[in-house]
């Protein structure tokens, strides 16, 4: 089974965009994926951007697939997981053209 880990933007979006990344992860799990989603990760104690993205990549690292959700390419840390995932051999996927 694929596991899935789910990048895209955060920072400055209401609700730092977790309706979308919940929505996508709903999506994808009911095609029968395994979703890592970092909208659903524990809030960080000092809440600085630096632990969330060492946590998310530590997820993502776990992942053989990124889908990428819409507006990925403006996000710095979207950027940091999309590049990391390239350089490591990963399969990149457009999060709207997964289906089964």
């Amino acid at each position: 089974m694929k596991r899935i880990y789910i990048a895209g933007p955060m920072t400055g979006l209401p609700e730092f965009n977790y309706p979308a990344f919940n929505a996508e992860a709903a999506r994808i799990r009911a095609l029968g994926y395994h979703v890592e989603n970092p909208a659903e990760n524990p809030d960080q104690e000092n809440g600085a951007w630096e632990d969330y993205m060492k946590m998310a990549l530590r997820q993502m690292l776990m992942c053989d697939t990124v889908a990428m959700l819409p507006g990925w390419g403006k996000s710095k840390g979207a950027l940091i997981e999309y590049n990391l995932a390239k350089s490591l051999g990963l399969e990149i996927w457009d999060a709207n053209d997964i289906t089964r």
